[in-house]
């Protein structure tokens, strides 16, 4: 049932990230509520789904983007990676797993993307790069992350009743 919800989620908020929160910038940066779903989801779920989610979310976004294909997909995986790896073995609290995560994750995306872009042959200084696109955006999806986590920790627990509240 998880895999089946996922498609709408993950489209909903490509659509959201299409029209709305690529419009809201800071600097250069804006939010990637796609990578907030992703984790949020991820931090829920004990199951294989997370990373079918990741999946989809990748493919989906590369569609939508300039970024070289393997970027989007990378850095939604990693982000499931790291998800499960800090939630099994490092921290039990979700709300400050959630808050590394986005930190990590955002970073790790950002510095993906300006090297595949230097690959590419677009001149893009690392310093700048960082400075006015990876700070706002990082800023921003943290703002972003605990009323996605609770909208999608309600979604989880609808989708599988059976699951106490941890």
């Amino acid at each position: 049932m998880a895999f089946l919800i996922a498609i709408p989620v993950i489209v909903i908020s490509t659509i959201l990230q299409m029209v709305i929160f690529s419009r809201v910038n800071l600097l250069s940066g804006s939010a990637d509520i796609v990578l907030v779903v992703v984790v949020a989801w991820s931090l829920q779920d004990k199951k294989i789904t997370a990373w079918l989610w990741a999946l989809m979310a990748g493919f989906l976004i590369t569609f939508i983007s300039a970024l070289p294909m393997a970027v989007p997909l990378i850095s939604y995986l990693a982000a499931v990676g790291m998800a499960k790896l800090l939630q099994r073995r490092i921290w039990q609290s979700p709300i400050l797993t959630l808050f590394v995560l986005i930190f990590m994750t955002t970073l790790f995306q950002h510095i993906l993307s300006i090297g595949a872009l230097q690959l590419s042959g677009i001149a893009i200084s690392i310093t700048e790069g960082l400075s006015r696109v990876t700070l706002p955006s990082l800023f921003l999806n943290l703002l972003l992350a605990v009323p996605v986590y609770i909208i999608l920790r309600d979604l989880y627990l609808m989708v599988n009743p059976n699951k106490d509240e941890e």
